[in-house]
């Protein structure tokens, strides 16, 4: 199972996904993937949702309330703290 939460925030990017892979779901990690749902495609916790498809749907211009409107079983904590993960691996990204 992987997770990424927001315990890894702050983390350089190796730390990060050392950190992130092979996880369980403790602290309310946003993001999982097993094998068995959605064939191992990161999803939202508790979802069936593929989290590309929050950065697919902001890439068409919709905004974050559209999207929680059209996927009501993504919370808009794990949507932003998704955001907020991916924020801070860019700018680590970008100062190596």
């Amino acid at each position: 199972m992987v997770v990424l939460g927001p315990w890894c925030l702050g983390r350089n990017v190796d730390n990060l996904m050392k950190n992130t892979f092979g996880r369980g779901n403790a602290g309310g990690a946003p993001i999982t993937a097993e094998p068995g749902v959605m064939g191992g495609e990161p999803v939202f916790a508790g979802t069936r949702v593929p989290v590309k498809t929050l950065f697919q749907h902001l890439e068409a211009n919709c905004t974050l309330d559209e999207f929680l409107e059209w996927f009501p079983t993504v919370s808009r904590q794990s949507a932003v703290e998704v955001l907020l993960a991916a924020e801070q691996l860019t700018i680590q990204q970008a100062r190596k």
